[in-house]
């Protein structure tokens, strides 16, 4: 997720480009699709801001649906998104069917429950941004990275069985999870089945579940690459110069 340090004014926007729509299910239900990159108002002029998001949210009433498959974006639009939907006074129920990375997975923590897909994705890591100048610009960048994380932390702790730390080395590492092991953290509540969106636990049919580290496999390759010792010359073989030398000196008449 990027971190901005733009001039937050909206600009004049073109409702015809934004990163999510609404419909109405058959039974009434409003449904918001969020797609693809979630992008600030600053960057863009034909973006949706989060206050035209926030007008057509509280428009309507009832419970909602929020499907998510987005790659993430910036960090202060989704944040804001987030707030909206946690003061939604209707259910929220998000289902992830794709994916649900970086920025997106905060606003994916908003919902009442969370729903994912069993091919759907989540991946958590730490913001990021670009800062040019000197070195007070850098620790200046630096000190707003840390505290845009601990924001970022809040959201994660408030819904998943993980303490900041855990969520915090695990941000560190660039984690992606699967449906099974969102669930088992407590980033998830369920599958997306018909019929039983919340299927029952059964201890004694363990689900596997997986996770990636971007981290852990880098620190894994360069383990293998320093224990990886080179392998010693052979010892020499056949006779040595001198041995020749002389044997051809034996042969003169």
């Amino acid at each position: 997720m990027t971190a901005t340090r733009a001039d937050p004014t909206p600009k004049t926007l073109n409702s015809a480009r934004r990163f999510w729509d609404y419909t109405t299910a058959p039974d009434g239900k409003r449904v918001l699709e969020l797609r693809g990159p979630i992008a600030p108002e600053s960057w863009f002029g034909d973006e949706t801001t989060p206050a035209a998001f926030r007008d057509e949210l509280f428009s309507g009433n009832g419970d909602i649906i929020v499907w998510i498959n987005s790659p993430g974006g910036d960090v202060i639009a989704a944040a804001e998104i987030y707030s909206m939907l946690m003061d939604y006074p209707g259910h929220v129920t998000v289902k992830i069917d794709g994916l649900a990375a970086s920025a997106a997975s905060v606003i994916a923590m908003a919902g009442s429950e969370v729903l994912m897909s069993p091919v759907a994705m989540l991946m958590i890591h730490n913001p990021m941004t670009a800062a040019i100048g000197d070195s007070d610009e850098m620790l200046r960048a630096i000190n707003m990275l840390a505290e845009v994380k601990e924001s970022i932390l809040n959201a994660y702790e408030l819904r998943s069985h993980l303490t900041r730390t855990e969520l915090s080395e695990l941000m560190d590492a660039e984690t992606w999870m699967d449906a099974n092991k969102a669930i088992e953290l407590g980033f998830a509540d369920g599958l997306i089945s018909p019929g039983s969106p919340f299927p029952a636990a059964q201890p004694d049919k363990p689900v596997a579940a997986m996770v990636f580290s971007r981290r852990a496999v880098t620190n894994s390759l360069l383990d293998a690459i320093s224990q990886k010792q080179p392998e010693p010359d052979p010892p020499p073989t056949g006779r040595a110069v001198s041995d020749l030398l002389s044997a051809l000196d034996s042969l003169k008449p």
